[in-house]
């Protein structure tokens, strides 16, 4: 399959990524400080943020691997976007105004003060993993579409684009990270409006065609609404959907610093309604895009079998098999007819994007994936800085640092947190589906962080040892659902966090109980 890159989509690409560049440049005089680095001083509109907040959904994750997965397999992943209203409502109920009122950046301060410097630390080390997956997922997905337009060496994108985007957070800080949002926001958008009607006239038959195909094939099913606890059954995706949308709303410090940049309270609250409520028609429209791209290609077989055999090539390339192997004909095609729809699932879309998209349109998609990676990616790295500076560098080793030294120790955390967000992204490339990947790393490393949180609001008789003791059995449950599933139950990956976060909340409450009777049986 031949994919085509003209000097229209060039000029695009190469226009867009020197815009966005510009965009880090404009801000670098108004980040060369810590408060301006981490929390912008505090100044940025309700809108600005609330874009911030839907773009750091969006993303590479949402733009290649949502149509992956509705291509693969159903709209069962979409469930996950119907927990946002609830968790939206909590977030601006208790969650925003906690933060706001504290006005610390770390997002874990407040853990400090409820339970002790133990929880600041568990809570800020499992963030950094959490964000060393993200980082990963979201450079990998970066490089995808070069790798498929091109056909260069997947590792070497990866690496290129990763030097380019730490230097990009280098620069600019949290408030070039905003305003790229934004703008990013409204270009994905667009970009996947205009592929979402190609698709359905693109299918032969119509729009009417389309949905005929993908209700015949069940392409519509949001799951099993069953008991099971061993599958992504509808209710352990929105169960797994409410806990990380907790989490993400109310303990991922890059949202906390969304809420902190905010110049008032109303702008905050508009931020959270604004970004939290998007998401979900648009999240739909890159499901929509996945069914599309089924369609599509069930009615243009040859086209199906041009794409396995391109992606069967690429895959070979990958792993340093070339043309000039004798052998290299039949490997091919035994390894183009033995690709299922889950094996490609998160290539067809960056494939379709470089066949069959109108020239300039191509480019311009590109571009805006490009950059959304490279936005998501710096407001992780951000994040990550900001609390490996407020949460260990300033709070054990240098107490009483300048400004300056504030700033070197910043721009160091970015280059080495992104030195191995990219080693992560290298271990991503064999992955069938680098949203499941994304999704069980991240609850995985969530470590229950959110039951943690909980049992400091909703529990007030919790002292330090019943959070001691809650931690310590969630983190023994989630090691064991991690490493031993079959000696477990097989539960769903999507249900580790969930049980990490009862079992903590649930067991700090018991213990906060058993230690209050001692307490008082001693008194």
């Amino acid at each position: 399959m031949q994919t085509h890159f003209t000097p229209l989509d060039w000029t695009i690409l190469i226009g867009y990524f020197i815009g966005t560049m510009m965009i880090g440049l404009y801000f670098y005089r108004k980040s060369r400080t810590t408060e301006g680095f981490t929390a912008a001083d505090r100044s940025v509109p309700g809108w600005a943020t609330g874009l911030s907040i839907l773009a750091t959904y969006l993303s590479s994750i949402s733009f290649l691997a949502l149509p992956g997965k509705a291509y693969a397999a159903n709209w069962n992943p979409f469930v996950f976007s119907l927990s946002l209203p609830i968790t939206t409502w909590i977030a601006v109920k208790y969650f925003m105004p906690y933060y706001r009122r504290s006005g610390d950046v770390s997002a874990y301060s407040n853990l400090e003060h409820r339970f002790g410097p133990w929880a600041r630390v568990y809570a800020s080390v499992f963030f950094l993993l959490t964000q060393l997956a993200r980082i990963g997922a979201v450079t990998y997905l970066m490089a995808l579409p070069m790798n498929v337009l091109f056909g260069w060496d997947i590792r070497v994108i990866i690496i290129v684009t990763s030097i380019t985007v730490i230097g990009y957070a280098f620069i600019g800080g949290i408030l070039a990270v905003i305003w790229t949002d934004a703008f990013q926001a409204i270009v994905l958008t667009a970009g996947a409006l205009i592929c979402a009607i190609i698709l359905m006239f693109g299918t032969q038959g119509g729009p009417r065609e389309l949905f005929h195909i993908a209700a015949e094939h069940n392409k519509f099913s949001l799951g099993s609404f069953g008991g099971s606890l061993t599958e992504s059954t509808f209710w352990v995706t929105l169960i797994y959907g409410i806990v990380m949308n907790l989490q993400n709303f109310g303990i991922d410090q890059n949202y906390v610093q969304r809420y902190i940049v905010a110049k008032s309270d109303q702008d905050a609250r508009k931020s959270v309604w604004l970004g939290g409520l998007l998401y979900i028609p648009i999240s739909l429209l890159f499901f929509f895009i996945g069914t599309g791209l089924f369609t599509y290609y069930k009615t243009h077989p040859q086209e199906l079998t041009e794409l396995k055999t391109a992606v069967a090539a690429q895959a070979l390339h990958n792993e340093g098999i070339t043309s000039d192997s004798p052998d290299y004909p039949q490997t091919l095609e035994q390894r183009s007819q033995s690709l299922t729809d889950s094996n490609i699932g998160d290539k067809v879309f960056p494939y379709f994007i470089g066949s069959k998209l109108p020239a300039g349109l191509t480019g311009l998609l590109i571009a805006a994936v490009f950059a959304a990676a490279m936005s998501t990616t710096a407001s992780c790295l951000n994040a990550s800085a900001t609390l490996l500076l407020t949460d260990f560098y300033k709070r054990y080793f240098r107490k009483n640092a300048t400004d300056r030294e504030s700033m070197v120790f910043l721009y160091s955390s970015t280059i080495i947190w992104g030195t191995l967000g990219t080693i992560v992204a290298l271990l991503l490339i064999r992955v069938t589906s680098a949203l499941d990947a994304w999704w069980t790393l991240s609850g995985i490393f969530g470590g229950g962080m959110l039951g943690l949180f909980l049992l400091g609001i909703l529990c007030k008789r919790a002292g330090n040892a019943a959070a001691v003791f809650g931690v310590v059995v969630g983190i023994v449950i989630i090691g064991a659902l991690s490493i031993y599933p079959e000696k477990t139950g097989r539960i769903h990956t999507f249900l580790i966090p969930v049980f990490g976060t009862a079992v903590i909340l649930i067991g700090g409450v018991i213990a906060a109980d058993f230690f209050n009777v001692k307490t008082n049986k001693n008194t």
